[in-house]
Order: structure tokens, then sequence, then C-alpha cells
């Protein structure tokens, strides 16, 4: 089928050792452009006999790699950051025809997941310890930490290259060996991230990657293996719990960065031009398919009105589009599934008694698209209340007291991100300390951040990503006692 992007140079094959090589199968599936609904690729399908191979690579690589300085895994580190900038239009260009959207939004993954890799190339020279003596002066204690050994890594479709770095920069730094399926919707992206690491002089088995259409026919066979040691996955609260359960069978390091229901509340004192700003980053992002969006947006009565009709007028402007075409802000979503979830959260808001300000509609044409959506008078028994809408719809409801809309920001399973706008320093702290997230964004629509420890708590998840911590995820504590010869 003929399309304007073209996908010949891309890698489309497992790497398996250090090697680009066919599914075992010889199996493909194809790789669709949500925005043309053109067929733009065909990718390797692995099954469970490649899912073998990879991770026996891992483990056969893992004593030799755990062994490298951390001087040579930094210089690998840095190499990739480095390629990654330098082809920034090459892999935003990939990510729009596989992923949807816009090229400006693309590239900034780019430059986000770039510093990924050059926070960790510096965190690896900095991996630390510990030296005391025994209470009773007998012994010495010194602790060390070592590579946790081979790594699933799994990653979701909305962030391509950024989830794959977050992982594989802090796995490489720590020096671990990894096994890495990317998600069967975006895989091009991960796959010209590969080979940018073995363009980097990443060595052969450290990093294996199988494409698959059926993720559990690889992750499964990782998962049961007796060989990795952690798993590391990016995605759906439901698939976290099956991959905790998996891992609990052979006790495995787990890191679970699973679903959002993001909070978003607008005090009374709040600066509204300030908090309709903040909204639109925290609910356009990636057309609201980010698990850090704001899924549920609480203003207070007083000012409910205000900040509806100013947010509302700037998503009616926002440009919707093929994000390949220049002025484009908002993209299709990523498939069929995920555009009949977003209506008929909409359905069923309208039903209950919300209102449209503006959008609320599914453009003709190709292409997955939602228009921007804002809607008020959003009962709390409305079903996009407590299910991640995973798309560019912002729910509004007005509250009148602190401790109401507390309890309404904490009533969920989930806890990844909330967001507060006020202008008032004593209210900032107590909702910054009352609110059961992770992650607290305080007069900012973007809490990411290479530098921060991104993580949910309650069923948002396991363990930090990325600070000072991330690099901490992938390294085991070893405790050696040393006898002190004492002189009489």
């Amino acid at each position: 089928m003929s399309t304007s992007f073209d996908a010949t140079p891309l890698h489309a094959d497992l790497f398996i050792d250090g090697a680009w090589q066919k599914a075992t199968s010889s199996a493909t599936f194809p790789i669709e452009n949500p925005a043309t609904n053109e067929i733009i690729a065909h990718v390797a399908d692995g099954g469970p006999e490649d899912a073998a191979l990879a991770i026996e690579a891992a483990g056969r690589a893992q004593t030799a790699w755990a062994r490298s300085t951390p001087r040579e895994r930094a210089d690998i580190l840095r190499r990739a950051f480095e390629l990654v900038i330098a082809n920034t239009d090459r892999l935003a260009a990939i990510m729009t025809a596989e992923m949807g959207k816009p090229l400006a939004e693309a590239r900034g993954e780019v430059a986000y997941g770039a510093e990924m890799l050059r926070w960790f190339s510096e965190e690896a020279v900095r991996i630390g310890g510990d030296h005391a003596t025994s209470v009773d002066g007998s012994t010495r204690i010194m602790v060390t930490k070592e590579p946790v050994g081979p790594c699933v890594l799994v990653t979701p479709w909305n962030f391509p290259l950024a989830m794959g770095a977050r992982k594989i920069a802090p796995a490489v730094a720590a020096g671990c060996t990894m096994v890495f399926k990317p998600a069967a919707l975006t895989p091009l992206t991960s796959l010209a991230l590969v080979e940018i690491f073995r363009e980097a002089s990443l060595p052969a088995g450290v990093l294996n990657v199988v494409t698959t259409s059926s993720a559990s026919n690889v992750v499964d066979p990782w998962m049961s293996s007796g060989i990795a040691r952690k798993v590391s996955f990016t995605g759906s609260t439901e698939v976290g719990k099956t991959l905790l359960r998996q891992a609990a069978d052979n006790v495995m390091r787990s890191s679970m960065e699973l679903g959002g229901n993001a909070p978003f509340i607008v005090l009374a004192d709040a600066d509204i031009e300030k908090a309709v700003e903040g909204a639109l980053k925290a609910k356009m992002r990636n057309m609201g398919e980010a698990c850090t969006a704001a899924n549920r947006f609480f203003v207070h009565r007083s000012v409910v009105e205000e900040f509806s009709e100013m947010f509302a007028k700037k998503m009616s402007e926002l440009q919707v589009g093929n994000g390949a075409v220049g002025g484009t802000e908002v993209g299709p979503l990523i498939d069929q599934k995920g555009l009949d979830k977003v209506d008929s959260l909409v359905t069923d808001a309208l039903n209950k008694g919300a209102r449209i300000l503006t959008g609320g509609t599914r453009p003709k044409g190709p292409g997955y698209f939602y228009t921007p959506t804002v809607l008020v008078d959003v009962p709390t028994d409305a079903a996009l209340m407590s299910t991640e809408i995973f798309g560019p719809v912002a729910a509004i409801t007005a509250f009148d007291s602190e401790d109401e809309v507390l309890a309404q920001a904490n009533d969920t399973d989930w806890g990844l991100v909330g967001y507060v706008f006020t202008e008032r320093m004593d209210k900032a702290m107590r909702f910054s300390a009352e609110l059961e997230v992770g992650m607290v964004g305080l007069n900012t629509g973007l809490v990411s951040n290479p530098a921060a420890p991104f993580g949910g708590v309650k069923q948002s998840g396991l363990g930090r990503e990325g600070g000072k911590i991330g690099i901490e995820e992938f390294l085991e504590t070893k405790y050696t006692a040393i006898a002190v010869q004492r002189t009489q």
C-alpha cells in the first residue's frame, strides 16, 4: 500500500545476541498509521522459541557485562545520547507515523528520552556503597552494590522512545543484561532505539529485543525461565498484576508503572490563566493518552464557570489532524478500540447529566480522531470519573470545600499523580501532603523529568524510574563482614 512514510530503512526484525534476525516462524504482523489507516511496515512476530533464544543470550552475557567498568557503561550511554540527538528528526518521524502524535511533540519525546540516557550515563559512575565498624568493633561492615541480573523490560505504545530509554538506560548503567518487548502497536521506534545502542557499541547479548503480536507468547517464557531476576513493566494495572503473580514464582524484583486516575484541582485562589495553561499540558499531552494525564477536573464552585469557559475556548482552538502535517496540535488516538472507549465514556457522561462545552465528535475520514472535548456538570457516578479516559476529554466537576475535594480526589484505587493550582503556600503544602499519589504537580501540568523519581502508590505501581533512585531498582545490596585482628 502506498504511503508518504518510507519505512524501508527501518529495522523490523528481532535483535538477539547482537544480530538482527527473522522470527523462527518467519511470521510478521502489520503496523498501522493511526492517522491514515495505512500499513507502514511488517514486523517480525516472535514466539516462545525466539523468547528462549533472547533470555539465554542475556543470561550468557550477564557475567561479563557485570564486570564491565562504570566508565565503559557511562561512555556507551553517552554515545547513545549523542546518536539519539543526532537522529531527532528521523526518530520523531517514525514515532509520528506509527503512533500519531504531532511531530513537534514527537521531537519533545526524543529529547526527553535522550535526557534519560544522559542522566544515567552520569549515574553509572556514581554507584556507591557504605563502610562502617560493627558496634562491638570486631568487624568492618562493607556494603556494595551489584547488578540485579538479567531484566525483563516491557513498554507501552504511548511513549515508545521515552519508555524504552527510561528502562534500558538504568539497566545499562547498573550492569544488567536485558530482554525487551516493545508494544505491538509501536515497535518501530523501539527498534530504531535498539539500533542506536548497537551503533553505540553495546556488547552482544546485553540488549535483546523480541517483537510480537502476542505478549504472553514471549513474556511468559521470560518470567518462568529462572534466568531473569527482575521485571520492569509500564502499562495497565491488570497486566501488571499478572506479571507480579508470575514474578512471585521466582521471587523476581519488580518495578511497575501502572494506570492512573489523576485529579486536577483548582482552588478558589488559583491564578485561572495559569491553571488553564497547566490543564492543557496535563490533559492534552499525547492526545490525553498518558498515564499522567489529568482525568478528573475538580474546580472550586466560585471559579468553575470562569475556568471552564476559558479552558473550553483553548481546547476548541487546538488543530486536529495528521501529526506529520505542520501546525497539527492533536493527532489521532492509537486505534479503533481506544476511539470507541473515549466515545462511549462521553456518551455515558452525557446520559447522566453532563454538558458539552466543546468537542464530543468523531471527525469523518480515515484515522482514529476525536475532537478535544470539555464536559461540565459531570456527576461522580459517570464512568469516566473512575476509568482512565486515555483521550482528549476533560471532565469538570465543581466542589465547595477542601475536605470535600481531597476526599473525592483520593477516592480511587490509583495514585500516580495529582495536580493542584493555588496561590497560597499553606494550601499547596496541605494538598501535597494529603493527596494519595506518588507525584504532585503544584501550579504545573508537567511532572516528568529525568532527574525526578517517577512512579505511583496504591494500584498505580511499585518502585520509581528516573532520579537518583532510578538506578537502585537495578541494583542488589551486598554486605561483607570483614574480621578485625585486634592487637593485645
